[in-house]
């Protein structure tokens, strides 16, 4: 171990006096150890220590620009762009790894590795991996500050991009860590982009490493740019704040937060979790409501209510399909003048292009493989699309005219209701209420399933259970996440109201889809009245569905269309054999891939079953709306 003179000396070394000052400012030892031992590690020629002042994060962005990492020869002022490699376009489940120590342990479902062993490795590959470049140290906070959600983190990086990145996603943290006492609790990270070519881009993609030492609430990442691998925080604002949310009794959640304006000018805050590319950011930025988060929640029991922030503070958002009819207002936002970084889209005339925007986009420009032109095949044999399926924008949320009032408020807002969904092609509709806390996080939540997306770096198209939206981030057992969840629900004076959403339903002869895009605004408007019991439902085996006559009067109010009892029956009706078929690969998940499931659960998703084939034994095995009883 070494002495606190040995690390200043190290220190020393490597910094001018004024980034030395700024660190020793920090009066918390363990940072002056966590940034010498990073610096004897990785190698770099200098260190920038970033104190959050306007003039440093307006160099960060510089350099970012200067280095070549980004680029600013886009027409519209603000904007900028950047480049992820071939093989570096989402996020790499098979290389992000727990660091498990030996005695103890984590579910098959999760993807682990010895801690001993993964350290060797990606200690190994950090090593010298700044040689000749700077390294960039950040602080930043999780959570609003001043608060009992903030949790203070910090970065140490090679990447401009990622520090200016960071500028956007999350709130300032240098002031907190001058603040902070040695028995607080921070979480960091350390990244290195590795060895780069000529355009500026990680080329060891085949030894990429994204590990996360929960022993020490350390993130390891290495040759890698991809925002959601590199960007420390996007790691560790699950993963570690996870484990820490279970001690601590409260929740750390993938979920978007918004407000639904409902009569009477009442608003009423709606938490939601959906995996990624399946409607989360395009919910929670529905025009005429407010976002207060879309992708990482705090939730805690204050008072036995159940309030929420958002723990980050800016957009890591997906560009497919956002275009001027589906996604008005984030259209708009995206093509206007303002502080944002396109990545992986195709740049061609001074202006990104991206998948899906709604126009027809050029047949050459440049884009992540280099020049491209239609028909182009990268390394693989496959043609490059224009730009990556995966093409990102990151903007900070208060850049957004429809940024919530209370994003920063330290006590957070109240959820009203809680959804869950994901891409279910065959079973659930549209959207249902549960009937009790416990039925929705398990047969909603728990249940959740989805089919993979180009959000994650495997094969498309695969069904797969991905519980609660936020599998692949758990960093405890996932017996202990769901009976934690229970617990935190019953202790709750007033508890959120569950809905389960699918916006993917096909139709099973055409394949056609039985949602329009826009169709969400009306479901998400039918939450917001159920919360405050102004509407009535339906209620079947898997829920509690919408009246007919309540969607005809908001789908004229919200989109100003006519609503077909034909629409509503194909939407609602009761599919009896794919929801039995779903159940049944549910269980076969939580029996084969999880060591210690609740028997709770299984007993509910038996009873689930159960009231299926009674239905089935009176009406057959599809079943419309109209044939169940309404409920208040």
């Amino acid at each position: 171990m070494q002495k606190a003179s040995e690390y200043l000396e190290t220190l020393r070394c490597r910094m001018d006096n004024d980034n030395l000052k700024k660190l020793l400012a920090i009066p918390d030892f363990r940072v002056h150890q966590f940034v010498a031992e990073a610096a004897e590690l990785c190698n770099p020629r200098d260190i920038f220590v970033c104190s959050d002042t306007p003039d440093e994060i307006a160099y960060i962005k510089h350099m970012a620009i200067a280095s070549g990492e980004e680029c600013a020869a886009l027409s519209t002022p603000g904007h900028t762009f950047h480049f992820d490699g071939y093989f570096d376009q989402g996020r790499d489940r098979e290389v992000t790894k727990f660091l498990v120590p030996k005695g103890d342990f984590l579910d098959p479902a999760l993807k682990q590795i010895d801690r001993d062993e993964g350290l060797r490795e990606i200690l190994g590959l950090l090593r010298n991996s700044m040689s000749g470049r700077t390294m960039i140290v950040r602080f930043l906070i999780l959570g609003p500050a001043n608060s009992i959600f903030t949790i203070p983190c910090m970065e140490c990086t090679d990447s401009w991009y990622v520090a200016h990145s960071v500028s956007l996603l999350y709130r300032s943290g240098y002031e907190t860590f001058l603040k902070m006492g040695p028995e607080t609790e921070f979480f960091k990270t350390l990244h290195s982009a590795g060895k780069l070519d000529e355009r500026m881009i990680s080329v060891d993609y085949e030894k990429k490493r994204i590990y996360i030492d929960y022993v020490t609430n350390t993130v390891y990442s290495v040759n890698t740019q991809y925002a959601g691998n590199s960007v420390g925080f996007k790691k560790l604002a699950l993963r570690l704040a996870i484990r820490k949310a279970y001690r601590e009794g409260w929740l750390a959640e993938h979920f978007m937060i918004m407000g639904v304006h409902g009569p009477g000018g009442r608003k009423t805050y709606v938490a939601g979790a959906f995996p990624s590319a399946c409607g989360k950011t395009s919910t929670a930025m529905l025009p005429g409501e407010t976002i207060l988060a879309d992708d990482i929640a705090y939730v805690r029991n204050i008072d036995g209510i159940c309030r929420a922030v958002n723990a980050e503070a800016g957009v890591l958002g997906i560009l497919k399909n956002v275009n001027p009819v589906d996604d008005p207002l984030l259209y708009k936002v995206l093509t206007s003048p303002n502080e944002i970084i396109f990545s992986n889209v195709l740049v061609k005339d001074a202006k990104p292009w991206w998948l899906g925007m709604g126009c027809e986009l050029p047949s050459e420009g440049v884009n992540f493989s280099g020049k491209w032109f239609k028909g182009k095949r990268g390394p693989n044999g496959k043609e490059i699309p224009p730009a990556s399926e995966n093409a990102r924008y990151t903007i900070s949320i208060k850049a957004l005219p429809n940024c919530d009032p209370e994003l920063d408020n330290p006590l957070g807002v109240e959820l009203g209701a809680i959804i869950y969904g994901g891409r279910d092609y065959r079973a659930y509709v549209p959207i249902q209420q549960s009937f009790s806390w416990e039925h929705g996080i398990i047969a909603y939540g728990a249940s959740l399933e989805t089919e993979t997306t180009f959000a994650i770096t495997e094969e498309q198209g695969k069904y797969e259970i991905n519980v609660m939206s936020i599998q692949d981030f758990i960093s405890i057992p996932l017996g202990q996440y769901i009976r934690h969840y229970l617990e935190f629900g019953r202790r709750l004076k007033r508890q959120p109201i569950i809905f389960g959403a699918n916006y993917f339903l096909r139709d099973l002869k055409t394949g056609f889809f039985l949602n329009n895009p826009r169709d969400k605004h009306v479901w998400i408007k039918w939450i917001e009245l159920r919360v405050h019991r102004d509407v009535g439902a339906i209620k079947t085996p898997t829920g509690l569905i919408p009246k007919y006559e309540d969607l005809v009067r908001l789908f004229r109010q919200v989109l100003n269309k006519d609503y077909s009892r034909e629409d509503y029956v194909r939407q609602f009706t009761i599919r009896v054999p794919e929801n039995l078929r779903k159940i049944e690969r549910v269980k076969e998940f939580w029996t084969s891939k999880v060591y210690d499931t609740p028997k709770e659960l299984l007993q509910i998703l038996n009873e689930q079953a159960e009231r299926l084939m009674e239905a089935r034994e009176r009406f057959g095995n599809y079943i419309p709306p109209d044939r169940f009883e309404e409920v208040e």
